[in-house]
C-alpha cells in the first residue's frame, strides 16, 4: 500500500510511521506542517528508508494537498494532523478551529476530488481513516460506565469540541458523497517521543531537573492509558482491515487516577534514576497541587471490545510495562528531550529537510 499520513511528525503520527516502515512493505508519505509539536527527530530511525517521503504541507492549503494527492497517488489516508493540547485550546482556541475543523474539511475535499477520479479498482479500495479522541464523548458519570461507539458526543473543551466537529464532517462526507471513511477514537496515549507539555513526559523531565510536579486539583481525574506503539498497531489494523463507515474505539484497559500515574512515575524514577537533583530527597516531594483546569472532565474509560472482536487487536503492554519502557526511554534519550526543550528541533529543521525517496 501507499499511505498518506497527515501529522506524521507528531507523537502518534511518528509512531504510526515507524511501525509501518519497520513492520510492513508499505510506502508512507508524511504530510506535516511542522508546528511547535512536529519533530522530525522522532522519525530519525526510519527517515532514510526508500519507502518514506516527507512533504511540509499545511492541511489547510488546498492547492498543495491536491498536488500531493496527484503526485503520490495514495491508496489510503491516515489523518492524524491536529492541535491536541487542552490547555492551549483554552488559552487560544482559534488554532484548533483552523487546523482541526477547517483543515479536516480541506483534506476531505482534496481526498474526495482525488477519489472520484480513480479507476474502479483503486476507487473501491481507497479509505480515509480519521483518527480522533475519546474526549469527544465528554466524561463518564458512573464508576463502571465505558465509552462505546454509540456514546453520544458531549465535548467539554475547545479542543474536544473541534475534534467532535471534525468527526461529524468525516461522517457527513461519507453519508453525502460516499467517500469511504473509517473513524477511531482513542484513549490517552503515552510512550517515547511524547512532546513534554503532556502529563507523563512533563513529570519525568521536571523530576529529573528537580522542578515541581504540578497536578490539577487533587489528581483524582481518571484516564484510560494506551501505550503509543499499541495504538500504532491498532491504527494500521483499522486502515488495512476496518470496514468503510465503521467506528472503532481503541483503549488500553488501564484506568488510572492522574495522581496515581504521578506516584508510579516517581517510584520508577527512584529505581531507575536514583541520583536525584540537589536538594531532592524523594521525587514525590516535588508534587504540588494546583488549581484545576476549567471544564476538566473527571473520568474517561474505553470499551474496546469491537476492535478486539472484529479486527483481532488487543494491547500488548500493561500500564506497568509501558510506563517502565517510557521512563527508560526518556532517561536514555536526553539529547532528544534537550532539543525539544530548547527549541533547536524547530530552528534547524527548515534548512535541512529533504524528501527521502520518491514513491
Amino acid at each position: 500500500m501507499k499511505l498518506l499520513v497527515t501529522g506524521g511528525a507528531g507523537f502518534i503520527g511518528s509512531a504510526v510511521i515507524r511501525h509501518i516502515i519497520d513492520n510492513t512493505d508499505d510506502f508512507v508519505v508524511n504530510v506535516d506542517k511542522l508546528t511547535y509539536a512536529g519533530n522530525l527527530d522522532s522519525l530519525a530511525p526510519v527517515c532514510e528508508s526508500s519507502r518514506y517521503c516527507f512533504e511540509q504541507v499545511d492541511i489547510c492549503n488546498s492547492s498543495e494537498l491536491q498536488r500531493v494527492f496527484h503526485q503520490y497517488q495514495p491508496d489510503a489516508v491516515m489523518h492524524l494532523a491536529a492541535e491536541s493540547h487542552v490547555d492551549r485550546s483554552i488559552d487560544g482556541p482559534a488554532a484548533f478551529i483552523e487546523t482541526n475543523i477547517v483543515g479536516t474539511y480541506t483534506l476531505l475535499e482534496a481526498a474526495r476530488g482525488y477519489w472520484q477520479n480513480l479507476d474502479r479498482a483503486k476507487k473501491t479500495g481507497f479509505l480515509f481513516h480519521h483518527i480522533s479522541t475519546d474526549e469527544v464523548y465528554g466524561d463518564l458519570e458512573g464508576a463502571e460506565d465505558l465509552f462505546t461507539e454509540q456514546t453520544p458526543y458531549a465535548p467539554s473543551s475547545p479542543y474536544s469540541a473541534s475534534k467532535a466537529s471534525s468527526d461529524h464532517l468525516v461522517r457527513a462526507w461519507h453519508r453525502t458523497y460516499g467517500l469511504p471513511i473509517v473513524l477511531t477514537n482513542c484513549s490517552n496515549n503515552y510512550g517515547p517521543y511524547h512532546f513534554p507539555e503532556k502529563l507523563i513526559p512533563l513529570m519525568i523531565l521536571n523530576a529529573l531537573e528537580g522542578k515541581p510536579l504540578p497536578v490539577y486539583g487533587m489528581g483524582n481525574q481518571v484516564r484510560d492509558w494506551l501505550y503509543v506503539d499499541d495504538h500504532a498497531r491498532a491504527l494500521y489494523r483499522v486502515v488495512t482491515h476496518g470496514g468503510a463507515g465503521e467506528t472503532y474505539n481503541i483503549g488500553g484497559h488501564n484506568e488510572k487516577k492522574n495522581i496515581d500515574v504521578v506516584y508510579a512515575l516517581c517510584a520508577l524514577l527512584e529505581e531507575l534514576a536514583p541520583n536525584k537533583p540537589a536538594g531532592v530527597a524523594n521525587y514525590q516531594d516535588l508534587i504540588i497541587f494546583v488549581e484545576d483546569r476549567p471544564g476538566h472532565d473527571m473520568r474517561y474509560a474505553i470499551d474496546a471490545s469491537k476492535i478486539e472482536a472484529e479486527l483481532g487487536w488487543t494491547p500488548r503492554e500493561t500500564f506497568e510495562s509501558g510506563l517502565r519502557k517510557t521512563v527508560q526511554w526518556y532517561l536514555d534519550n536526553q539529547s532528544w528531550c534537550a532539543r525539544v526543550q530548547d527549541g533547536s528541533h524547530q530552528r534547524e529543521r527548515l534548512g535541512t529537510v529533504a524528501s527521502k525517496g520518491k514513491l
